[in-house]
């Protein structure tokens, strides 16, 4: 059995293609089940995440697991060939500590896949398909990633807007707990910025929509109210942060009606947020004493900062995976060289153990002991070497070389 890595990422598929192979949670018990049933693959364990769907692999060769999950996912395997990727042995070691340390993700040093590989990994062993092989390389894997988010920054500093919007909040308020926080538009982007925030726990969260139904829908999530758009200027006082993101073809918050505001709130802060092309809130409000006014671009800077600084911690993880890589392929070198161990000292033993019951029969029939003991010594002496001598004997050239080179080494006095 060989160690395998098979499957399709967002580096090699497109998302039509990801989400026909995809393993729903409830079905994957039962996928582990096909997957080894037969017997050319040992040990298995699937990963299936949004962005890829890998296989990881004890087995004779990867083209029945590759067939497998064409047909798995009714497909024909020549449609889905084209977008696989199969790495053997020490490629797939590399690829499965690098996954797991985040390098290969679309956000370079995100958290979640680590937490997405254990549990595909609770999964297989709750399906009794993770063996021998497949543990110890998700034990050295964990610990890999491990190393590489504790002494690497690879995975510091917040690469989304919605996280760095978070991260700049936290520089104005010590506590977002404390916080009422506005989001004004209800789409995708205010969506995940929400999600965001509501994960600090602010005092109250506010959906600000020009259709106040999608308001309450997004609001509700979050336990949070819905107001219609119009009401803002009665309401905006109210609020310590504000994250706007609509479609609006004109300003939504001007100048005059944030002034009003803060005259309402006693020059308290406000922290503003302006995700919107073009812009919700003029640009003059950045003119206001008591605004903190971050616009798109501004955004989009900080977060290219943070890319750059991951990315140049990127060789220093990777130098800390290829020590791990060289480790691990020693111990599955090894491991593969424990039959061939075995096999030798069984035939030492038994070397050993018929020289023995010759040399006591001698002894039953009163040979001199000294005798007995100079002739099992030589006996058991010409036997265990008479293999490597007689191999010596009968090859020539580079294989006699070679091999003398290895009888020195392995007979060499100590």
């Amino acid at each position: 059995m060989t160690l395998f890595t098979l499957g399709l990422s967002h580096t090699t598929a497109p998302l039509p293609v990801r989400e026909r192979v995809v393993f729903h949670v409830e079905k994957l018990l039962d996928a582990l089940g096909e997957l080894t049933h037969g017997k050319s693959v040992a040990e298995a364990a699937i990963l299936s995440t949004c962005n890829r769907t890998e296989l990881y692999l004890s087995a004779e060769q990867p083209q029945t697991a590759a067939e497998w999950l064409a047909q798995y996912h009714q497909m024909q395997p020549d449609d889905l060939q084209p977008y696989l990727y199969t790495l053997p042995h020490e490629q797939a070691v590399r690829h499965t500590f690098r996954v797991a340390s985040g390098l290969d993700s679309m956000v370079l040093g995100e958290p979640q896949i680590l937490g997405q590989m254990k549990e595909a990994v609770r999964t297989a062993e709750a399906a009794g398909t993770l063996g021998t092989v497949l543990h110890k390389l998700f034990q050295r894997t964990f610990a890999v990633a491990k190393e590489v988010r504790s002494t690497t920054q690879v995975g510091a500093n917040s690469v989304s807007m919605a996280a760095a919007a978070v991260k700049l909040a936290a520089r104005i308020f010590p506590s977002l707990k404390d916080q009422k926080v506005l989001f004004i538009g209800a789409g995708e982007m205010i969506e995940l910025c929400a999600t965001h925030f509501a994960a600090q726990a602010p005092a109250r969260i506010s959906v600000a929509n020009r259709t106040l139904e999608r308001g309450h829908a997004l609001a509700h999530r979050f336990n949070g109210r819905a107001i219609e758009l119009r009401a803002l200027a009665e309401h905006l006082h109210e609020y310590d942060i504000v994250v706007s993101c609509t479609a609006s073809s004109l300003p939504i918050l001007g100048k005059g009606l944030v002034e009003r505001a803060l005259r309402s709130r006693k020059r308290r802060p406000i922290f503003m947020v302006d995700l919107a092309v073009p812009r919700d809130i003029e640009a003059e409000v950045a003119e206001l004493d008591d605004v903190f006014l971050y616009t798109l671009d501004d955004l989009q800077g900080i977060v290219q900062d943070n890319l750059d600084a991951r990315r140049s911690a990127l060789e220093q993880a990777d130098a800390i995976i290829e020590t791990q890589v060289g480790q691990f392929m020693h111990w599955m070198q090894a491991r593969a060289s424990v039959p061939l161990i075995r096999q030798l000292r069984e035939q030492g033993e038994a070397a050993r153990r018929h020289e023995l019951e010759r040399a006591l029969r001698l002894l039953h029939k009163g040979e001199d002991p000294k005798q007995v003991l100079e002739a099992l010594s030589q006996s058991l002496t010409n036997k265990l070497l008479h293999g490597p001598t007689q191999a010596l004997n009968e090859s020539s050239g580079e294989e006699r070389r070679a091999l003398a080179e290895l009888l020195e080494r392995l007979y060499r006095p100590k």
